[in-house]
């Protein structure tokens, strides 16, 4: 009986993802559907648009043409009109003089004749009528105004769908995640020699294999690629994967997508845990800021509910006419359950917060930066049963770096309430390195990966990222990868010892 329920339990849980696999899959081709109508709706507007250009190009030539030879016939026109008045003229005048000399024959009277003679040789001498060219100055010839069209009508009657661009082919092996950058390289399946420019879409995801129509986040566009590869940078890698497709586009058109491909981006994701913060610790999410009314005002307001004139609220009162209180003078009394949240707050001289995320395997790299005139701040690890008095470092379920600019400047590693100075300059960004497999601890310069200090121990229970601040602000970068010169340098660290011995102390 209890084999076959299972069985069935079985034939159930089977049939259930198969119908989401079928559900997923039917969101796609209704999403292809609605696709296939749009695309070819912009398609159209764009074959419209082409054909009205080139309609307007021919427009534009054959006005430009027709002026052409409108020009040519005017100026034609013009020489000939100018031509033929001269003509005219020449020949009016030429018929005078002839009638005028034959006329001239008839005269009787030597002298009169000889007159007569001279004034017609004269006259026939400036006659203009032999000074005309009596050819046309031009042609009546216009074919060299005409135009055959007849190549660029077989090109036009060969236009067609320009070819559209094969899809890429990512190469896994090529593409590269590290140092919250990703390399995405891909290539052609054959050499297309019109490839202009290349498109690269992604987005973030938590499911590994076919990206998901429904409760997925948009794809982002990198536009106007050159090359066949393409780095992403500065990235917070607040999700496990990432959906990467590529598209080639010539002048005119763009191809089909890629095959998508999945990469693992998967790194430590965590806010800090106000609910586990000393009252006095103003919290967000990725940052944590010491504020000595913040908290007391918000409790005076619940105890004054309780108790009204009670000792405490005298006790907040003297705190702030003495002015900023160091770590050893303030205290803090127990408080409501409605202040405390989850679990009890840090209390007396612990200004610690917690992270909300526990480690409990692998390897894990997060910075913190410290406001500039930040009095005392601490960054390491803490188990879960750190007390809500302890301070980080002082015990021997906490491991830390502590920056102290109170009085004198200190700079030193601390646990299980040991400290050992650090000789080298306080960075503005310290990087922390966890690897809880292999029981380390250690502590980057962020920007020049300069190794700060190392704890080599064994963890034998989940650990939470801890900090302490006293007057100032601390604020966190997680989603981050362990930065490769990190890794080449716990290499090299693990071949030495020594460097940490005094503190290098196994959990217990």
């Amino acid at each position: 009986m209890d084999s076959q329920k299972e069985a069935l339990q079985r034939i159930i849980t089977t049939l259930a993802s198969k119908n989401d696999e079928i559900q997923n899959f039917i969101d796609t081709l209704n999403h292809t559907l609605k696709g296939v109508q749009a695309n070819s709706s912009s398609i159209l507007l764009e074959l419209d648009e082409e054909f009205d250009g080139l309609y307007s190009i021919l427009d534009e030539m054959k006005e430009s043409m027709t002026n052409s030879i409108k020009q040519e016939q005017a100026r034609k026109s013009q020489e000939l009109q100018s031509q033929l008045s001269q003509c005219n003229n020449a020949l009016e005048n030429s018929e005078e003089l002839l009638e005028f000399a034959s006329r001239s024959l008839d005269i009787k009277e030597p002298e009169e004749f000889s007159k007569a003679a001279r004034q017609i040789k004269d006259r026939v001498t400036m006659a203009s009528a032999f000074r005309l060219s009596l050819k046309p100055k031009v042609s009546d010839n216009m074919t060299h105004l005409m135009v055959d069209f007849s190549q660029e009508r077989q090109m036009l009657q060969t236009l067609k769908f320009l070819p559209v661009p094969k899809a890429p082919e990512i190469d896994p092996v090529e593409c590269l995640v590290a140092d919250n950058c990703v390399t995405v390289a891909w290539r052609m399946p054959e050499e297309d020699n019109k490839i202009d420019h290349f498109i690269l879409e992604y987005r973030k995801t938590n499911f590994d294999g076919l990206p998901r129509v429904k409760d997925e986040r948009c794809w982002e566009l990198i536009d106007y690629i050159k090359g066949t590869e393409y780095t992403l940078s500065g990235l917070k890698f607040d999700s496990k994967y990432m959906n990467f497709r590529v598209r080639a586009c010539n002048k005119a058109v763009a191809g089909e997508y890629s095959d998508p491909i999945t990469l693992e981006t998967k790194a430590l994701n965590f806010n800090l845990d106000s609910s586990s913060s000393h009252l006095n610790l103003k919290v967000e999410d990725n940052c944590v800021e010491w504020d000595p009314t913040g908290g007391k005002s918000q409790e005076n307001k619940v105890k004054g509910k309780e108790n009204k004139g009670s000792a405490h609220v005298t006790t907040l009162k003297n705190n702030k006419r003495s002015g900023t209180p160091s770590p050893k003078r303030t205290s803090v009394g127990s408080r409501p359950s409605s202040i405390r949240g989850s679990r009890d707050r840090f209390t007396g001289e612990s200004y610690t917060v917690l992270g909300d995320t526990a480690i409990e395997s692998g390897q894990h790299y997060w910075e913190v930066r410290a406001q500039k005139d930040c009095k005392s701040y601490s960054v390491g690890l803490a188990y879960k049963t750190l007390g809500k008095f302890d301070q980080l470092g002082k015990t021997n379920t906490s491991w830390c770096i502590h920056v102290n600019n109170w009085l004198q400047s200190t700079f030193a590693a601390k646990h299980n309430n040991k400290a050992k100075a650090l000789d080298v300059v306080v960075p503005e960004r310290i990087g922390v390195f966890c690897d809880f497999d292999g029981g380390q601890l250690s502590f980057y310069n962020a920007s020049s990966k300069q190794l700060l200090y190392s704890f080599k121990t064994k963890f034998t229970q989940p650990v939470l990222p801890g900090f302490m601040v006293w007057c100032g602000r601390l604020s966190l970068s997680t989603g981050l990868q362990v930065p490769s010169a990190v890794k080449t340098l716990q290499k090299h660290e693990n071949g030495m010892s020594g460097s940490t011995s005094s503190l290098n102390n196994v959990m217990q």
